[in-house]
């Protein structure tokens, strides 16, 4: 994907304020923070949405939430609380299409979010 950011900032063609990095996601401050902890988690390989990705990847999933909450700990919200947002496609907001998970935190949440 020549022309997303996010596979952009995987490939270290943009930087990004790292947060944790292995060989399949990368995690990284969000550049405009919605709270004070505002992280982003991002598989490597290039999928849209939560839509596009296959079955055989469901682990790749379990992998970015377990990493969500390893990223709320060492932001120091995993106590206080955090909220992990998945947009799917544009009616849900989502703006960059490359499948993402917001680790939000560090401030009260409100409900309903939108």
């Amino acid at each position: 994907m020549d022309e997303c950011i996010f596979c952009k900032i995987a490939n270290k063609e943009i930087p990004a304020k790292v947060v944790y990095e292995d060989d399949r996601i990368l995690a990284f401050d969000d550049i405009n923070p919605q709270a004070p902890v505002h992280v982003l988690l991002i598989p490597k390989e290039h999928y849209t949405s939560l839509n596009d990705i296959p079955e055989e990847k469901k682990d790749l999933l379990g992998h970015l939430l377990l990493k969500a909450r390893h990223t709320a700990q060492e932001k120091g919200v995993k106590e206080s609380g955090y909220r992990i947002v998945l947009n799917t496609a544009r009616d849900s907001g989502q703006d960059v299409f490359h499948i993402h998970f917001h680790v939000l935190g560090g401030r009260r949440m409100t409900w309903p979010p939108g």
